[in-house]
């Protein structure tokens, strides 16, 4: 299933691919919907860096419910490879409950507009609900497409928050 989601701030382009690469644990406070993202790898190399950051989500799910959701699903790991020449973001998620389940990666392109920069993120998700114990074989198709689906449509807005929670950032640091 495509996952899609453009976004459009009023900030020079270098500021918004520094902010965005460099600065994602600043944007924790503009995020209701994550507890925390560490940062567990970055390596440089001129205009490339590669960073691997754990996100914890759940920041608006009733402590209750946190009880019953694992950490492993509220939370995944993102590999994002910067390239500072091409102005993009190759990215993999990896999460941390049905993780041979789930293949999700895409692309963040930044581009100069007239008045800012337009972020456009584009990416993959795809569930093979036949690696997911319990399901049976006859319903995994139908089980995998109502899950990518359910997922899209929570990482859709998600991406838009994270964009938001960018321009918030940026305004209050300029």
């Amino acid at each position: 299933m495509q996952i899609s989601a453009d976004a459009t701030l009023p900030f020079p382009r270098p500021m918004v691919f520094a902010a965005y690469r460099d600065d994602l644990t600043q944007l924790l406070a503009y995020l209701p919907n994550v507890r925390n993202i560490e940062v567990k790898s970055r390596k440089e190399d001129g205009p490339r860096v590669e960073l691997v950051n754990i996100w914890h989500g759940g920041g608006e799910i009733p402590a209750a419910a946190r009880a019953v959701l694992s950490e492993a699903m509220l939370s995944w790991t993102d590999y994002a490879s910067w390239d500072g020449t091409a102005w993009a973001c190759d990215w993999r998620t990896e999460t941390h409950a049905f993780t041979e389940a789930v293949d999700c990666k895409g692309r963040n392109r930044f581009i100069e507009v007239d008045g800012g920069t337009r972020i456009e993120i584009r990416g993959d998700l795809k569930i093979d609900a036949k690696k997911v114990k319990g399901v049976p074989g006859f319903l995994a198709g139908k089980v995998a497409s109502t899950a990518e689906g359910f997922l899209a449509g929570k990482i859709q807005p998600n991406l838009i928050e994270v964009t938001e929670g960018l321009r918030k950032y940026l305004a209050e640091k300029k």
